[in-house]
C-alpha cells in the first residue's frame, strides 16, 4: 500500500520535498497550503517597492506538479493534529497520514508589542508585500497633497527595524527610489527632506556575515542616505511616533517591520516539542522529539546533532532546500528497510545585496568575501536560477534588465481588491467549514 505523506506548506522545504517524492509510486503525497501558489521569499521586498511584479516571484503549485499522478494538492489551513488517530483537522476537512511533515516557515514577530502589530508594516508574506506597495504609494499620493512642510514629512519618512539581509536589502532599495524615481515622478516632493532609518538593536549590521561585509553595508547605505542606527532598539509605535529605548522618537507613518520571526505552534503537538523560538525538536533525520511519525523542516524546525551547527541551522532558504531532499531520501530508505542518513547542512554562504551594483557575499570554500559590482553580479545569478521556474526567471530578468538600463519600472500601481470580493471570500470559508462538519 502506498504511504499516505502530508505535508504541510508550500515554501522551500515543502515543495523540495514534495518533488522528490512526486512521480514515485510508494508514496501518496499530499500538500497543504493555504495559498495554491509558491513564492520566493528573497525577492518579496522588490514587489512591495515595485521593482517586481508578484508573477516574477510565484507560481502555482498546481501547475508545477502537473501529471504526476500520486500528488494531490489541498487548499486549506491546518487547525490540529492528532497523533493519536493520525490526522491532521484542517479548516475545511480532515486528513489521515502516515508520515507527516510540518514545513509551515515561521511567522512574524512583534515580541508581544500589541501597537507595534497593529501599526507596523510586516514584510513576511506576498499578501504583506503587496499591502506594503500599496500603502506606500497612497502615501507618497497624500504627500504631494500635502503643502506644509512638517506636516508632510513624516508621510515620506521610512523607518526600517532590523540590520539582517531583509532591512538592508530594503533600505537600499528606498534609498535609490527616493534619489532618483520619486525625484522623477512626483515634483511636488522635490526637496521635501525624505528621511530613511535603519534601526538595528545589534550593534552591526548583517550579523551573521564577516566583519567585512558588515562594515561594507553600513559604509555603502550610508554613502546612500541611509542614516543607521545601531544599539538603537524600537519598544513602541502607534502609526504616527516610533519609540526608541533611548527615550527618542522619530515621527513617521511608515514603520516596517523587518526583524525578528516566530515559529507556529499546533494545537495537538505536545509544548515539550518545541525549543526557543516556536521551533519544533527534531533528530538527525528531521523526526519531531517525542511524537511517532511527524516530522518537521525548514525555518520551523531546530536541529542539534548536526556537528558544524550544534546550537541549530541558520533560518536560510538553503538548510530548507537540503533538508526537504534529504528526508525525501530517507523515506524511500526507510520503505526498502535500510537506515536513514543523518542530515548535514552544507554551507554554501550567504550574501545580501544593498544597492544597484553593491552587494555583499561570503563564501565559506574557500573562505572568501566579495564586495561590490562581482558580488552584486552573482547575487542577481544565483537568485535568478533560485526562482522555481523559468518562466519566473525570464520575468525577472525583464523587470531587472528595463531597471539596470532605464532607471525607470512601471510596476508603481495601486490594486486593491473591491470590498465585495472580500465579503464573498469570508461567506465561502463559512460555507466551507458548515459543509465539512455535515
Amino acid at each position: 500500500m502506498q504511504k499516505r505523506v502530508i505535508i504541510i506548506g508550500g515554501g522551500f522545504a515543502g515543495i523540495n520535498l514534495a518533488k522528490c517524492l512526486a512521480g514515485d509510486s510508494q508514496f501518496k503525497v499530499t500538500l497543504v497550503d493555504k495559498n495554491n501558489y509558491n513564492f520566493f521569499p528573497p525577492l518579496l521586498y522588490q514587489v512591495s517597492t515595485g521593482y517586481l511584479d508578484p508573477s516574477s516571484i510565484t507560481y502555482p503549485i498546481r501547475n508545477l506538479f502537473r501529471g504526476k499522478k500520486n500528488f494531490h494538492f489541498w487548499m486549506g489551513d491546518l487547525q490540529e493534529v492528532v497523533p493519536q488517530q493520525k490526522k491532521v483537522i484542517l479548516d475545511n476537512g480532515e486528513l489521515p497520514y502516515d508520515y507527516l511533515i510540518m514545513a509551515t516557515g515561521t511567522q512574524t514577530n512583534f515580541f508581544g508589542l500589541e501597537q507595534l502589530k497593529n501599526h507596523a508594516i510586516p514584510m513576511k508574506t506576498l499578501e504583506d508585500a503587496l499591502s506594503m506597495r500599496n500603502v506606500l504609494l497612497q502615501r507618497l499620493e497624500a504627500a504631494s497633497r500635502i503643502k506644509d512642510r512638517s506636516e508632510r514629512l513624516p508621510w515620506l519618512t521610512m523607518v526600517i527595524g532590523g540590520g539582517g539581509p531583509t532591512g538592508v536589502e530594503i533600505s537600499g532599495m528606498f534609498a535609490e527610489l527616493r534619489n532618483n524615481t520619486i525625484r522623477k515622478e512626483f515634483p511636488e516632493l522635490q526637496d521635501a527632506g525624505a528621511r530613511i532609518y535603519l534601526v538595528n538593536g545589534g550593534n552591526e549590521l548583517l550579523s551573521p556575515m564577516s566583519k567585512k561585509s558588515q562594515e561594507y553595508a553600513l559604509k555603502s547605505l550610508q554613502e546612500m542616505g541611509v542614516e543607521v542606527m545601531l544599539n538603537t532598539r524600537i519598544i513602541d509605535y502607534d502609526g504616527e511616533k516610533v519609540s526608541l529605548k533611548n527615550g527618542k522618537y522619530i515621527r513617521s507613518k511608515n514603520l516596517i517591520w523587518a526583524t525578528g520571526v516566530t515559529g507556529i505552534i499546533f494545537k495537538g503537538i505536545p509544548s515539550e516539542a518545541y525549543a526557543r523560538g516556536n521551533r519544533l525538536k527534531v533528530n538527525e533525520i528531521n523526526k519531531v522529539e517525542g511524537v511517532d511519525s511527524i516530522f518537521s523542516i525548514g525555518d520551523s524546525c531546530i536541529q542539534y546533532t548536526d556537528p558544524a551547527f550544534p546550537e541549530g541551522h541558520p533560518q536560510l532558504a538553503q538548510v530548507a532546500i537540503q533538508q526537504g531532499k534529504n528526508l525525501a531520501k530517507n523515506f524511500k530508505k526507510i520503505e526498502k528497510g535500510e537506515h536513514p542518513k543523518a542530515f548535514r547542512y552544507n554551507d554554501k554562504g550567504s550574501m545580501a545585496i544593498i544597492g544597484s551594483i553593491k552587494a555583499v557575499a561570503d563564501i565559506p570554500k574557500p573562505k572568501l568575501h566579495l564586495s561590490g559590482f562581482i558580488a552584486w553580479f552573482i547575487w542577481l545569478f544565483i537568485h535568478l536560477f533560485s526562482l522555481i521556474n523559468y518562466r519566473n526567471r525570464i520575468r525577472t530578468f525583464y523587470n531587472w534588465s528595463i531597471e539596470y538600463f532605464t532607471k525607470n519600472q512601471d510596476l508603481r500601481l495601486i490594486i486593491r481588491p473591491s470590498k465585495s470580493v472580500a465579503r464573498q471570500e469570508i461567506h465561502e470559508t463559512k460555507s466551507e467549514k458548515e459543509h465539512s462538519r455535515i
